[in-house]
């Protein structure tokens, strides 16, 4: 594995693009959430596929899918952005958290799961908190139900995130957003039902809200009970695929957003509400989750308000082996 390109800065994000020695690439990356410190918050995205074969209208990895890496390939992502930082492989981040979230669709990748199995054993990380966040393609109950299983045995206490990303509570919508086979609203909601632990972290269903795309209370009621499930409302990120697909974000990361009608119609109906809105600058380095940086290299017009920042490649040659 070759890190041959990056992008960012120190004090909030870097994006990583790495090759591996069949040719095939992917992107992961490391990130702040200002405020806080590296000791108090840090954050690592890494790719479970080689691009991702679900096409989301949203998200630039749909279209690019090469295949699917090993475990020990997701491995090398997270070994080279630890031992970069901490060559011994204790972190004494407080909360450390292991997104499966930067490119690709976890559940349609089992060696994801072996990757959960080793994390415990691999680092010294007492603020370990894995998350995964999937659309629930059709297929992928044993998926699931080993995940189940997993967190359960090793990650308890809170100690894992899960979301379901659902976009819209129109279902034709929604599959239009999001084109595979996938769960329907009332398997989601069972899942989590047996996911959930009273006393654990509430089940997220996260909405990249587009104009236009409905987010109706009485819907999600309908399945999704308040006391086991929460509501985290994005922005639409600035990608290629949301421009081309005439997307425009409903939440504008720039402005206050006040007293929304749609959050405050959610939590009159019981649901906690997050309004996730990270650094805008992040937008011009692109390590917000979805976005597909190769996809920018690529461009003949690149977008105007993101992925601005310098790339440094050909500069870089470090071995993920080399960082142990």
């Amino acid at each position: 594995m070759k890190v041959i390109a990056k992008t960012g800065k120190d004090e909030m994000a870097f994006v990583y693009i790495i090759e591996y020695e069949n040719g095939k690439m992917l992107e992961c990356v490391e990130s702040l959430q200002p405020p806080f410190t590296r000791d108090e918050k840090w954050i690592l995205l890494v790719s479970t596929m080689h691009g991702c074969p679900v096409g989301c209208k949203m998200c630039d990895a749909g279209g690019y899918f090469h295949g699917k890496p090993t475990a020990e390939e997701i491995l090398d992502q997270i070994d080279y952005m630890i031992r970069n930082r901490y060559p011994d492989g204790h972190v004494p981040s407080k909360q450390f958290k292991i997104q499966f979230a930067r490119m690709g669709e976890p559940a349609l990748n089992n060696a994801v799961l072996d990757v959960l199995e080793e994390l415990p054993k691999r680092y010294d990380a007492p603020g370990l908190m894995p998350s995964i966040s999937s659309v629930a393609p059709n297929g992928t109950d044993p998926f699931f139900e080993r995940l189940l299983e997993i967190k359960n045995r090793l990650y308890p206490d809170g100690q894992f995130q899960f979301q379901f990303s659902i976009h819209t509570t129109d279902q034709e919508l929604r599959d239009q957003l999001v084109p595979v086979k996938k769960w329907d609203f009332a398997k989601m909601a069972a899942f989590g039902e047996r996911f959930y632990t009273e006393g654990e972290r509430k089940i997220t269903l996260n909405f990249a809200l587009a104009q236009g795309q409905p987010l109706d209370p009485e819907v999600l009621k309908e399945y999704f009970s308040p006391d086991i499930f929460l509501i985290k409302i994005t922005p639409l990120n600035p990608t290629y695929r949301a421009v081309e697909n005439q997307l425009e974000t409903y939440i504008d990361p720039n402005a206050d957003l006040g007293q929304d009608q749609v959050v405050s119609a959610l939590e009159e109906a019981g649901y906690q509400v997050i309004v996730s809105i990270g650094e805008v600058e992040e937008n011009l380095i692109g390590s917000n989750c979805g976005q597909y940086l190769r996809r920018h290299i690529e461009a003949e017009n690149a977008l105007q308000n993101g992925y601005t920042f310098d790339l440094v490649e050909n500069e870089i040659e470090a071995e993920a082996s080399a960082a142990d």
